[in-house]
């Protein structure tokens, strides 16, 4: 506090020492020439004396209002000095104010960004935790067991031995979705763009889940006869990847006898979209946003019943979003979803191309 007011009083003091000097220098000039004072000049003595005040004290206000706001800037390397200049400096500190409320609200925008980071970051770690500790803990209950004497039952030691090698794959189908979501992210898994048939790669796909889908009833379609191919610009086994999770995720939350089928619609000049749809569960809106999230699931009772990662829908957006390409969900509890996305068409069309077989 004391050095705040020995600042105070040392601006006091200059600024009443200039007017007292000039007041004393402008009597000393009339008193010299021996100008007697009349109301006329008396008059212009305090219009003179008033004008030199009110400069002197404006200058001196201002430079110093300047000089303690710009070792405020100085100091927080946060604002922007740039902004500051000393005819912008006022006794209201409009600069200053300014800065300081963008600045307040940047920090309370990073501020609420940290805690959404560390949230995520604390579920995520969570989820990570629960998916890699039940395949770890199976694993080690029956190697535990076989090194406590069941090794010596041939039976008994194949079956606890095909147990542990299953708990081993589910372990390494979570490593390695978990590996590919990050090179996706860093840009260290480089796609490979080729011209293809969409309906055929589709084809393909029902042809690998058939019986998948034959378990639950469920029947693997088109919406339509698709006699001419669409030809799209696209990392063919990427994209085959981004079919198989959609179409493995419509299995799984389908109903028994249910369908789900595949149509392909011209979007723009350059784009189409494929539809995934299906009349199964149907998804709660609540839980629409966070559908893409890692090991983020509807349904963890169910879901943990069927398998699987819990990531094949976020390797599907992170595998479109490589692609420059939108992943969309429409959904209505109880009824069904449709999950769209979209994607380039080819510019040329491959010599050797031909006509797809749809069963």
């Amino acid at each position: 506090m004391s050095r705040k007011f020995r600042r105070s009083y040392r601006f006091a003091v200059r600024t009443s020492l200039y007017i007292t000097l000039f007041l004393c220098l402008l009597m000393s000039i009339l008193y010299m020439v021996e100008i007697h004072f009349d109301f006329t000049g008396l008059l212009i003595f305090a219009i003179l004396c008033y004008f030199f005040s009110f400069f002197i004290i404006q200058y001196r206000v201002e430079r110093f209002i300047y000089r303690r706001i710009k070792k405020i800037y100085d100091n927080v390397s946060l604002l922007d000095s740039t902004t500051l200049s000393p005819s912008q400096v006022t006794t209201d500190m409009s600069s200053l104010t300014r800065e300081v409320e963008k600045f307040a609200q940047d920090k309370k925008l990073e501020i609420e960004t940290l805690k959404v980071r560390e949230a995520y970051r604390k579920e995520f770690m969570g989820n990570v935790s629960h998916e890699l500790k039940t395949p770890l803990f199976t694993v080690q209950g029956y190697i535990l067991t076989l090194l406590d004497g069941a090794h010596k039952d041939k039976a008994v030691r194949k079956k606890y031995l095909q147990r542990a090698n299953k708990g081993v794959e589910r372990l390494i189908y979570i490593v390695r979705d978990l590996d590919m979501i990050t090179k996706l992210e860093t840009g260290d898994l480089h796609l490979h763009y080729e011209t293809f048939n969409i309906v055929e790669l589709i084809q393909a796909s029902f042809d690998l889940l058939e019986m998948k889908a034959a378990k639950k009833n469920i029947t693997l379609t088109f919406d339509m006869d698709y006699e001419e191919p669409v030809w799209v610009w696209a990392d063919r086994e990427r994209i085959q990847q981004v079919l198989t999770n959609l179409i493995v995720n419509s299995i799984k939350y389908g109903k028994k006898g249910g369908t789900t089928e595949i149509s392909i619609e011209n979007l723009i000049k350059n784009k189409v979209i494929v539809r995934v749809t299906d009349n199964g569960e149907g998804i709660e809106k609540e839980n629409i946003p966070r559908l893409f999230e890692r090991f983020y699931r509807v349904d963890k009772s169910g879901s943990r019943k069927e398998g699987g990662s819990g990531l094949g829908l976020s390797i599907v957006k992170h595998i479109l979003e490589a692609h420059g390409e939108k992943i969309y969900v429409e959904s209505v509890f109880g009824v069904g979803s449709e999950f769209s996305f979209t994607m380039e068409k080819s510019k040329k069309v491959p010599e050797t191309a031909t006509l797809p077989e749809i069963s």
